[in-house]
C-alpha cells in the first residue's frame, strides 16, 4: 500500500464504494501516479481505512473500502486559543499546532490584536494537510474569531502563558477529565484588564514559558509542547 493518507469528510465503513473528489483525485492519480487496484488509505473521526483504487475515469477516481486500518482515537481534548497574526506565520502555526495535538482552534480578539479576520476555509485546508502528514485520525476544528468574555464561558482546565508569574511548571494534579486550553496572547501582550479576567477563571494556572518575549508562533509552539510533556 502506498503511503497516501487523505482525510475524507463522509462515512467510511467496510465494502464503502465511492469517489474521490476532483482535487483528491487528482493528487492520487497525477501527482503521486497511483494506479488502479493499488492500495491508499483514507481516514476521519471514524478512524483509518485501507482503499483500493477501482478505476480512474474522467480523471475521477472510484474506490473501494477493504479494510480498517486503524480505530476510532480516544485523545485528550486540547485547545488552543490564540490572537490571529499574519498569514505566512499564521499557517506555519496552525500547521504545527497540529501535529502538536490541538483538536479545537479558538481565535480571540483581545484589545491588543492586530489581525481581526480569519480566512477559516484557508486555514481548515492547512489543518487537513497537517493532519493528513503528521498520521492523525482526528482533525481538528477551528472556531470563529469571538472575544475573550465569550471564551471563558468554556468548561476547560485553563493554562495561562503569563509573562508576569514566576511559576515555570504545570501542576498535573489540578487538571480535570475537561479538555485542556492553552491561551497565548497577541504582540502587544495582554492588557491588564485581559491579565485579570483570565486569572479570575476557576482553576486557571499561569505559566511563564520562557524568560525571553517570543513571538507568538514560538509562544504557541513551546507552550504545547510543555503541556504535550506534562499530560503524556
Amino acid at each position: 500500500m502506498s503511503n497516501i493518507r487523505l482525510f475524507y469528510s463522509e462515512s467510511l465503513s467496510l465494502n464503502l464504494t465511492a469517489t474521490l473528489n476532483k482535487s483528491q483525485s487528482h493528487y492520487v492519480s497525477k501527482v503521486m501516479r497511483v494506479k488502479e487496484n493499488e492500495f491508499f488509505s483514507l481516514f476521519n473521526s471514524s478512524g483509518e481505512w485501507e482503499a483500493r483504487i477501482m478505476n480512474i475515469s474522467k480523471s475521477i477516481i472510484k474506490f473501494n473500502v477493504t479494510k480498517q486500518l486503524r480505530k476510532k482515537e480516544n485523545t485528550k481534548e486540547l485547545w488552543l486559543a490564540f490572537s490571529p497574526i499574519k498569514s505566512n506565520y499564521f499557517n506555519f502555526m496552525i500547521q504545527k499546532s497540529t501535529e502538536l495535538g490541538v483538536t479545537k482552534f479558538s481565535p480571540i480578539i483581545f484589545d491588543r490584536t492586530i489581525v481581526r479576520k480569519i480566512n477559516k476555509e484557508r486555514l481548515e485546508k492547512v489543518i487537513i494537510e497537517a493532519a493528513e502528514q503528521s498520521n492523525r485520525i482526528t482533525v481538528p476544528t477551528i472556531e470563529e474569531p469571538q472575544k475573550l468574555k465569550h471564551f471563558l464561558s468554556n468548561d476547560m482546565d485553563l493554562i495561562f502563558t503569563d509573562l508576569n508569574t514566576t511559576n515555570t511548571k504545570i501542576d498535573i494534579k489540578k487538571l480535570t477529565t475537561k479538555p485542556t486550553c492553552v491561551i497565548i496572547g497577541p504582540e502587544g501582550d495582554f492588557s491588564e484588564e485581559e491579565r485579570e479576567e483570565i486569572l479570575k477563571f476557576n482553576g486557571v494556572q499561569p505559566i511563564k514559558i520562557n524568560e525571553n518575549i517570543l513571538r507568538s508562533e514560538t509562544a504557541v509552539i513551546s507552550a504545547l509542547s510543555i503541556i504535550n510533556y506534562a499530560i503524556n
